[in-house]
């Protein structure tokens, strides 16, 4: 089957790493299920996976690729839980969850094999390509937001570089669920974006606030770690699940941190139960993933290198 995939690791030039054509069909297993893939949605996961973040040399080749809706063995249209073995279901006891990628090969092909557990009916409302875009940056967003930020209708949220797959996510949501939303980016055409996708306001990086803010979605690091903590309020929450731009901060702010009463929480993924919820949230309320551009599977080494560049507004979507 044809598919995109990591078969060497490169820590400078990731994308020297990629690889796009005929790999092995996933083997049986029991207690798992193959689906056939209709769309994938690419993330920074995938990048990290080619400089051999998260993944050794004795896992190649390695299909890449986490998000994927497609159909299963029984015809149904189905989604895709990318953690393996999230509360053991699928693998043994003693093995630890893993993403899509780092232990088990990925969605960036014709088939993908899960375990039975890890499928969920996608909701007529969405396309495959919407659907694929939900698993890992959208669900990460609805976790930072609604279980780890904890944050409630009429709370402000600032969101840290508009345009990226999560941050994208962190607006459209918290702008449904009723937050107050505030972004920023370099990029004035992003700033401009994230207003009509329900921000009420949006800033260049690093500009000042007209207020302190509840909770901070923060994916980018180190470039804009002091001017997230400096918006918060006191006893606000910063929520964390990414370094885009590196993960050494210039400035640590921890007397603000300490005086202020300031809560850090680091964020990973999220469970089954709340994929769930997310597909349900937006079937409901019409909401949409952004999605920046769709391509076919034999061009993903072009979503790949606009990813890397960050030339980018929501997600690049791989379809088979």
């Amino acid at each position: 089957m044809f598919a995109a995939y990591a078969a060497r690791i490169d820590r400078d030039q990731p994308l020297n790493g990629l690889e796009l054509g005929e790999r092995p069909a996933p083997d049986v297993r029991p207690g798992w299920t193959t689906v056939n893939v209709k769309a994938a949605s690419l993330n920074h996961h995938d990048l990290w996976s080619l400089r051999g973040v998260g993944i050794t040399d004795e896992a190649l080749p390695m299909i890449l690729g986490c998000d994927a809706a497609g159909i299963d063995e029984d015809g149904n249209e189905v989604v895709l839980h990318s953690v393996i073995g999230q509360t053991g279901h699928g693998v043994g006891p003693r093995e630890k969850p893993s993403i899509l990628t780092e232990r088990y090969q990925g969605t960036f092909a014709e088939q993908v094999t899960v375990p039975s557990w890890n499928v969920l009916p996608k909701p007529k409302e969405l396309s495959f390509a919407e659907a694929a875009c939900l698993p890992t940056a959208w669900l990460t967003a609805y976790r930072m937001l609604f279980t780890n930020g904890g944050v409630r209708p009429g709370d402000s949220v600032l969101v840290q570089g508009a345009g990226g797959g999560v941050a994208t996510a962190a607006i459209v949501l918290g702008a449904a669920a009723g937050l107050r939303v505030f972004a920023t980016s370099r990029d004035e055409a992003k700033r401009k974006r994230a207003l009509e996708l329900g921000a009420e306001a949006v800033f260049a990086s690093g500009e000042r606030l007209p207020q302190r803010v509840d909770a901070v979605i923060e994916t980018v690091g180190a470039a804009t770690w002091s001017h997230s903590v400096k918006s918060l309020r006191p006893g606000g929450t910063l929520v964390i699940s990414g370094a885009t731009s590196g993960f050494t901060p210039k400035s640590g702010e921890l007397n603000r941190i300490f005086f202020l009463e300031l809560k850090i929480v680091g964020s990973t993924m999220g469970s089954k139960e709340e994929l769930a919820s997310l597909l349900s949230f937006c079937a409901a309320k019409g909401i949409r993933p952004v999605i920046d551009s769709t391509l076919p599977l034999d061009r993903a080494r072009e979503g790949f290198t606009k990813m890397a560049e960050g030339e980018l507004f929501g997600k690049i979507v791989l379809t088979v």
